[in-house]
């Protein structure tokens, strides 16, 4: 086996676990000012990630890792290029975590106010910021002959790179109102799936015209492929969410962003990391660890991820009917009064 080409199938595979999975986590997040009315909505659409969202966050982590031990060169190029970007979409996904986490610890409006703040933060920041980052990937930055970044943070807000970033925004929006709409019930329901329908157009019209700068300007001829199917899935997702076909939209929706991974990577190949200078370009092979290490990785992924995604789809399929704000129990945390006398006495 051809061990480096693999490993870049392979990460192209985990990448595209974590956007599918991630972005409507992402989605419902972004949604949260405009779907949730009252409390109990945005416990509602809190609730239908709540008992997946970090599961699926270790997705970042597994081809963050395999980066790192695959291509460490990529790795260390990219975090230091990207270092900026990368350091707020870090900040964003903690921010996220404490918000989800510390929510429901306090029974107080402001408090919620703050945590549900944070979380809206904490999913608009990646949302965008990943779409920026691949854009550059695909584009090319400012490398020179040693692999290092020498370009500034302003190169990479090009406007390739810009409408990535659109492009991604809007494709976990749609698929987080996708996702409400197939997981919620009620009045949540019905207002998902209008918004759903009206995100769904746009994101046609910005998604098809990313496709097709990056097809005409960085890919090759067999990623046309990805394309049209990212196009027909675009499509079908605008027909299926004005007929309120919701499982149908959902599945048009995932398969709109597994053909942009598609796309992404197959644009870069066989680059890692396509520098404006072709000559000081990261490659699959001048990128990659031993094959030594190549080949543990390997055993080890063979082993251990149909272990991963059995316990991952039996999570989904053990909380996959709908909620609705009839499920929604009173508050049941402490008081600021409470906490503050808890304090004052320990």
């Amino acid at each position: 086996m051809d061990l480096p080409v693999v490993w870049f199938v392979l990460s192209a595979v985990l990448w595209a676990g974590y956007l599918l999975l991630e972005g409507f986590d992402f989605g419902v997040g972004m949604l949260l000012p405009v779907l949730g009315r009252e409390d109990k909505d945005r416990r509602v659409m809190i609730n239908t990630i709540g008992p997946v969202w970090d599961g699926n966050e270790v997705w970042l982590l597994t081809a963050g890792g395999a980066t790192f031990a695959a291509f460490p060169e990529w790795y260390a190029t990219m975090f230091s290029g990207f270092y900026v970007a990368l350091f707020v979409i870090l900040l964003a996904l903690i921010v996220r975590v404490v918000a989800f986490e510390w929510r429901s610890k306090i029974d107080d409006d402001r408090w919620r106010a703050w945590a549900d703040r944070a979380l809206i933060f904490g999913s608009w920041v990646p949302a965008v910021l990943w779409g920026v980052a691949f854009g550059n990937l695909v584009r090319g930055v400012a490398l020179d002959a040693d692999h290092q970044y020498v370009g500034t943070f302003a190169d990479l807000l090009n406007p390739f790179a810009l409408l990535g970033g659109a492009t991604t925004a809007l494709l976990f929006l749609t698929h987080g109102a996708v996702f409400l709409a197939l997981k919620t019930d009620g009045d949540i329901r019905r207002r998902a799936g209008d918004l759903a329908q009206r995100l769904a157009v746009g994101a046609l019209v910005v998604a098809g015209v990313f496709a097709v700068w990056t097809q005409l300007a960085h890919s090759v001829a067999w990623t046309w492929a990805a394309t049209v199917v990212a196009a027909a899935a675009l499509v079908w997702l605008v027909v299926a969410t004005r007929a309120r076909r919701e499982g149908q939209a959902f599945l048009a929706s995932a398969v709109t962003i597994l053909a942009a991974v598609v796309l992404i990577f197959g644009s870069l190949f066989p680059d890692v990391m396509p520098a404006l200078d072709p000559a000081n370009s990261l490659t699959i092979r001048n990128a990659s660890s031993t094959d030594y290490t190549l080949t543990i990785m390997t055993w080890v992924a063979v082993l251990l991820t149909p272990v991963v995604l059995l316990y991952q789809g039996w999570t989904y399929w053990v909380f996959r009917k709908r909620l609705s704000t009839d499920h929604i129990p009173e508050h049941t945390g402490l008081t600021f009064a409470q906490v503050t006398a808890r304090s004052d006495r320990g």
